[in-house]
């Protein structure tokens, strides 16, 4: 078992070619047999992943070229999603930046690399889809630069390799005026730059818990690093628990990676990435060691979340109808769940059994734990997202993010005047000639919470816009919350054509005709600051004078469908969205409009 081994990350922007390129070293590397089905975009398995076209979750696969092994770790390009990332770099020796020939470097890649960076990781650059008409190497390789410059980059880190590829034809190439054939020259570099791993296999036992994955039939599976001595299946370990604990255990199946597989092995290689199936209760952080000499690796740590959701069980009068768990037992076990393989969720209790409040990273990452939910029969309530704040030294934090956007001139005005009044600070601004602008901004938190639905209306859907966290700062005082009032059912039952045609100049509407609502529904958004009680089932009535054919003439105004995130975006602190299977619905949390405080009445309590 003496084949070399080399680690590698893999960093990319949303939709810069990653999962592709992986795709081409999967299958020129023969991993695949040749007659194999293998699906598009073969890393990213979850439907979820597939319909957005991000990666969510890391993940890693195993290539086998020249008599070696190249593990390649998958690392999601969206910062919500930083508590994966910070892992998949403990599994590494080196990193692979994957760049747009277009688009140049994105403020998501960007994060990832200041960490990969921090950990002294040797960096190999990729400069994807240069066939694209608007590409421009040059200039983006020299952007790149500036990145890591930007990032105190050692200087034996900016001497990086650079390959120009087409990832969907499986072509790199060193040099721009020479076409690429394939990507044997980025095989090759990767094996020249890229450290093998290194260690004792003869010493003090070493296996850090970087992953977790979860089957039916091995329960809990701990994918981890093998940074020191030699594990065989059956032996007697030690797991290093979190708090400090030592904890002893046998192992009983152990994998390595082969493609997309994973094949059974009797004993660990050095510095491979294996998995460790059957040990009851492993969480990430924690190091297997050995029983006579056990030497734990210091814990992973991972930042703070600085978004809150609180998830409640369903309580509408549609309660039920369409999801399968749908009590707070149900809710609470799925989140419990989600915690053995998501490090970056908290989840705490809140005065009500019902309730549960959970930390996250961004309000994607936790939409996108709803979404999952939904997928899996479960129906649910989510309350408006509201920040985490901290005490230090008696003043209270709030969380602060760097706010890049991409936006055409016209356009730049527009952006400047919404970010005001959310505390935006602008640090820099730089006009690339070609239409387009770049601002940069310190924003916090609160104020990003609904803008991006805000900033593509009013820039007609072309701003490009990416958040990183970027430390605390003292709270900012009151930011608005959505300037418009919402428009509420005040009865059960079946909406009409003849009733939303009466409602269309009062606001924008949130469903079509032959829909069921309920009391307290949210049915539209209203043109005005207050709310306002509507009946969106009434029907007309007939006489023998008008026939009911008059009805067909109504033409109503294509109304506007919310999705997930969107919904959350748009709800005020008395409003929730209920999720379920089939359906979103935005409501009040009071039901009964007689019960429910006026806007004007809650601001002056």
């Amino acid at each position: 078992m003496n084949q070399t081994i080399r680690n590698i990350a893999i960093i990319a922007h949303v939709d810069h070619g990653k999962t592709t390129l992986v795709d081409a070293m999967l299958r020129q590397s023969g991993t695949f047999r040749a007659n194999e089905q293998v699906a598009e975009r073969v890393m990213d398995s979850n439907e979820l992943e597939r319909e957005r076209g991000i990666t969510i979750l890391a993940k890693n696969t195993a290539i086998n070229y020249a008599g070696g092994k190249i593990n390649i770790v998958d690392t999601p390009g969206h910062a919500d999603f930083g508590g994966e990332v910070e892992r998949a770099l403990k599994m590494v020796d080196g990193v692979m930046l994957l760049v747009d020939a277009a688009e140049g470097p994105l403020p998501q890649t960007r994060y990832v690399l200041a960490k990969a960076l921090e950990a002294k990781l040797p960096p190999i650059v990729v400069i994807n889809k240069i066939d694209r008409p608007d590409a421009r190497p040059q200039e983006v390789l020299n952007e790149i630069y500036d990145l890591f410059i930007d990032l105190d980059a050692h200087e034996d880190q900016l001497d990086f390799p650079v390959l120009y590829a087409v990832a969907k034809q499986g072509t790199a190439t060193l040099d721009l005026t020479q076409p690429g054939e394939s990507l044997e020259p980025l095989f090759e570099t990767i094996v020249k730059t890229i450290p093998a791993a290194t260690g004792d296999s003869h010493g003090a036992l070493q296996i850090l818990v970087t992953n977790l994955d979860y089957s039916d039939y091995f329960g809990r599976i701990a994918i981890c690093r093998v940074f020191q001595g030699t594990l065989h299946a059956g032996d007697e370990v030690f797991i290093s628990k979190r708090n400090g604990d030592l904890q002893k255990t046998k192992i009983t199946k152990l994998f390595t990676f082969s493609g997309l597989k994973r094949i059974e092995t009797q004993e660990t290689a050095m510095g491979d990435i294996v998995a460790v199936a059957g040990v009851e209760g492993i969480t990430i952080g924690e190091t297997i060691t050995s029983v006579e000499n056990p030497a734990p690796l210091p814990l992973i740590v991972i930042d703070e979340p600085t978004i809150a959701i609180q998830f409640s069980v369903n309580n509408s009068p549609f309660a039920g109808r369409e999801g399968q768990y749908v009590t707070s037992r149900n809710l609470r076990e799925r989140l419990e769940k989600e915690l053995l393989t998501n490090v970056s969720i908290r989840v705490e209790e809140t005065g009500s059994p019902d309730t549960f409040k959970v930390l996250g990273r961004g309000e994607l990452q936790l939409a996108i734990l709803i979404e999952m939910m939904r997928r899996e029969g479960y129906e649910l309530m989510a309350g408006r997202p509201e920040i985490v704040t901290k005490l230090v030294d008696g003043v209270r934090m709030e969380p602060v993010e760097h706010l890049t956007i991409d936006v055409p001139e016209e356009h730049t005005g527009v952006v400047i005047e919404k970010l005001g009044p959310r505390k935006g600070e602008m640090t820099k601004m730089h006009n690339h000639g070609s239409g387009r602008v770049r601002m940069e901004f310190r924003v916090p938190s609160r104020g990003l919470i609904g803008l991006r639905s805000e900033m593509l209306t009013e820039t007609r859907g072309t701003i490009v816009m990416n958040a990183l966290f970027d430390g605390y700062i003292p709270y900012q005082g009151e930011i608005p919350q959505r300037p418009t009032g919402a428009l509420i059912a005040d009865r059960q039952g079946l909406t009409t054509t003849y009733s939303l045609n009466g409602l269309q100049e009062r606001g924008i509407l949130f469903l079509g005709s032959g829909v069921d609502v309920y009391e307290g529904m949210i049915v539209g958004e209203h043109s005005r600051d207050s709310d306002l009680d509507v009946n969106v089932v009434r029907e007309k009535k007939l006489t023998n004078m008008r026939a009911s054919s008059a009805d067909e003439a109504i033409r109503l105004v294509p109304y506007r469908a919310l999705n997930l995130e969107q919904a959350i975006e748009f709800i005020a602190d008395d409003e929730m969205v209920e999720v379920t299977p089939k359906s979103l619905r935005l409501r009040k949390k009071i039901l009964q409009a007689n019960r429910r405080p006026k806007r004007w009445e809650k601001v002056e309590a």
